[in-house]
């Protein structure tokens, strides 16, 4: 049983996926304290602003992503292998473009964001933070498609430590303005949105100067774009990622004030331990992409259940974890984060799962329509969920909206993955 304890420890994907956890484990250091510091600061309607601001950033990096995350680990990797000069033309296609449609997008909302702030959010933000936020958006997405070209690559190492020295900057700077009094909820978005995504470009670009020239110089392709993929993709997450964050938004359309607060604090620690999933999957996603067999895919998913059984340990313990670590962590006047974070924790535990699936049908039998019926289902349910029954049970509607999509949206998965899984030779 060591023995192949140890074997499954020393595997190339065992580690990369323990030097990613360990980065992420810093992230959340470095998270944890910055929620430390900025409960001390903020009052809990002043947080409750930051998280949904945050959680629009989120949801907008996701959606402007357009898919092309997946397009990087379905077909970076063989290019890759064949150590072929395309994969200068597919990077800055794929980057031009996705730049190209992002802006189109970030320019329309510099006019609409305060009008959809004034009706639907209702966060009452300056104008001026409204706008950092759209910029900060632009920067998540380049940081994001530099992260997985390195993980495609297999420089885990250095993604990892270039988010380590962004976080250090940042911390250091938040702890400057901290003390000259500076805080505001812009300054923080700012410094979290454009400072340390800046500081990590710096250093992808000193460390691969030489790939970097090679790409500026190759041609652009549209068709290293993969549309059809890419948009399939790109509608199925939305749902996906627009749907887990339903229950901030409609949180707050209620106008529920410090329970957005103590929501988004609750939804900040999840988000956190969703990391440690992404951390797993961005390791794994080039090998599901190359597999091809019924027995190639067993293995793979064997050992990707495996991986998700960390995740899945780190929301039991959140489940179980006592007031008094919240009271000195978050102070008593966060009290009912507890109590929400451990709700929270219980429903989000197949969500781990539901990655595995993901990663099948998206990578190995690239089927990006399949996973849109399961984001679809788990959509509706949570809006719906939220929509009716936020007025009436408030936030505990949120939480049960979000255990009965997970579930019925794991069903659907599973099915739909033996169906494709039967299509494979053996």
């Amino acid at each position: 049983m060591i023995s192949k304890l140890s074997s499954f420890l020393k595997r190339p994907a065992s580690i990369a996926v323990i030097i990613n956890t360990i980065g992420n484990y810093l992230n959340v250091f470095f998270s944890a304290f910055f929620v430390y510091l900025l409960v001390r600061i903020l009052d809990p309607t002043e947080y409750g602003v930051l998280s949904v601001l945050f959680g629009i950033t989120f949801v907008l990096a996701n959606i402007l992503d357009f898919g092309t995350t997946a397009t990087i680990y379905s077909y970076l990797p063989g290019l890759i292998e064949e150590k072929s000069e395309n994969a200068y033309r597919f990077i800055k296609s794929t980057f031009f473009y996705q730049t190209l449609f992002s802006s189109i997008v970030i320019a329309f909302l510099l006019i609409a964001f305060p009008w959809l702030d004034a009706v639907f959010f209702k966060t009452h933000a300056h104008i001026t933070t409204l706008y950092i936020t759209l910029f900060a958006v632009l920067f998540f997405i380049w940081q994001n498609f530099l992260s997985n070209c390195l993980y495609v690559a297999k420089r885990v190492l250095q993604v990892n430590l270039y988010s380590l020295y962004a976080n250090i900057a940042k911390t250091t700077l938040v702890l400057i303005l901290a003390q000259m009094h500076l805080i505001s909820v812009g300054i923080i978005i700012f410094v979290f949105g454009i400072v340390g995504p800046s500081v990590f470009f710096i250093f992808v670009y000193a460390s691969k100067k030489n790939h970097m020239n090679a790409i500026m110089r190759a041609p652009i392709d549209r068709s290293e774009f993969r549309f059809r993929y890419t948009l399939m993709y790109f509608v199925a997450s939305q749902f996906f990622n627009l749907g887990l964050r339903m229950d901030l938004f409609l949180l707050s359309y209620f106008n529920l004030k410090a329970e957005v607060g103590y929501y988004g604090l609750a939804q900040k620690i999840i988000l956190t331990i969703i990391a440690t999933i992404t951390s797993i999957t961005q390791v794994l996603s080039p090998a599901f992409a190359q597999v091809t067999t019924q027995k190639e895919i067993r293995a793979q998913a064997k050992s990707a259940l495996l991986y998700m059984l960390v995740p899945t340990a780190i929301f039991l313990l959140l489940a179980i974890t006592p007031n008094v670590v919240f009271d000195l962590v978050f102070t008593k006047k966060f009290l009912h984060t507890a109590t929400i974070s451990r709700q929270l924790a219980l429903v989000y535990i197949p969500f781990s799962f539901i990655s595995v699936f993901h990663l099948f049908l998206l990578y190995t039998v690239k089927k990006p329509g399949k996973i849109l019926i399961g984001n679809l289902a788990l959509f509706i349910i949570i809006t719906a969920g939220c929509y009716f029954f936020i007025p009436l049970y408030g936030v505990s509607a949120a939480i049960l909206s979000l255990g009965i999509s997970f579930v019925v949206a794991s069903i659907i998965l599973i099915g739909l993955s033996a169906a494709e899984y039967k299509k494979l030779p053996a």
